[in-house]
């Protein structure tokens, strides 16, 4: 590895522009205090974006659905599933690629959507960071509903969703339609599986506002602390 870089750190988004962007920006940051940076995406993301960041390595690996994405498998449910399948082996022949040509990964930056990151790390030996792109408010509601503290999905007739570190309550209408849908329990299980393993990770990290989210984000940062203490 070259000198100039104190460390390699290989970034893995969830292929959707949402949760590339706050990485991307996150990656820049990273730089900026030398670190090397190379970000793995999907073959069919990299066919299909109009413009690369020029600052930044980029490298490919398989979703399973190099041809179409997740609308060529149909759901998130079956996207996310095989994702994990070819994902898991593919990202591990980038590790090997990048070890091979002299620049080996450090540590790994994932979307805990991408969960199966962890094990990936942990096969390497590398450092593993969850990178948490949705506000603090949003996962806060994931949090609560992966320790049944919330119940999902809320029926239309529910008039109030009391949740912790919220200063009010809020209405079935205000959360995500995806929930009244065919395949709301599968998707908001993956959904809150993104906390499944974060006490096996080094470090978690979450985008948000301080001054934006105060009362929640506190409330996040004690329950973060709590998990990773579990182990």
């Amino acid at each position: 590895m070259s000198t100039s870089h104190k460390a390699h750190c290989l970034i893995l988004p969830y292929p959707v522009q949402g949760h590339i962007n706050p990485m991307l920006q996150f990656s820049k940051r990273l730089q900026s205090k030398h670190v090397k940076i190379t970000i793995a995406t999907t073959k069919y993301l990299l066919k299909n974006m109009k413009e690369l960041p020029t600052s930044v390595s980029i490298e490919a690996i398989s979703d399973g659905y190099d041809d179409g994405g997740r609308d060529q498998a149909g759901s998130f449910v079956a996207y996310v599933t095989r994702f994990k399948e070819v994902g898991s082996d593919t990202l591990s022949q980038l590790i090997q690629k990048l070890a091979n040509s002299g620049c080996p990964v450090n540590c790994i930056v994932y979307d805990p959507y991408l969960n199966w990151a962890v094990e990936v790390a942990t096969k390497f030996g590398l450092v593993s960071a969850a990178f948490f792109t949705q506000n603090c408010a949003v996962d806060n509601i994931y949090y609560h509903v992966h320790k049944g503290v919330i119940k999902f999905p809320p029926t239309r007739n529910d008039k109030e969703i009391i949740i912790p570190g919220f200063s009010c309550p809020i209405e079935a209408s205000d959360v995500p339609s995806f929930v009244f849908s065919p395949e709301a329990e599968r998707i908001i299980e993956m959904m809150v599986n993104q906390f499944s393993n974060l006490d096996k990770v080094d470090w978690v990290l979450i985008n948000s506002f301080y001054e934006l989210e105060k009362e929640v984000t506190y409330l996040y940062r004690c329950l973060i602390e709590v998990i990773q203490k579990m182990n």
